[in-house]
C-alpha cells in the first residue's frame, strides 16, 4: 500500500526529526572535516619585506 504524501511543513515534529535523521545518515566514505574552506585571513600571501619604490 502506498503511503500518502504529506508536505514537510505539515508533518509532526517527531516525523520531521525521523526524516532529517535519514537524510543525515551517510557520507559514503567522505570525511566532512577535510572539506573545510580555509578562511581568507589565514591564507599566507608572500609580500616583499622591503617595498621597492619606483620613483624616478
Amino acid at each position: 500500500m502506498m503511503t500518502k504524501f504529506i508536505p514537510y511543513e505539515k508533518l509532526s515534529k517527531k516525523e520531521r526529526r525521523k526524516l532529517d535523521a535519514v537524510k543525515r545518515l551517510g557520507w559514503n566514505g567522505v570525511d566532512p572535516s577535510t572539506k573545510t574552506i580555509p578562511g581568507k585571513k589565514n591564507v599566507h600571501v608572500r609580500r616583499p619585506k622591503h617595498p621597492v619604490s619606483y620613483e624616478v
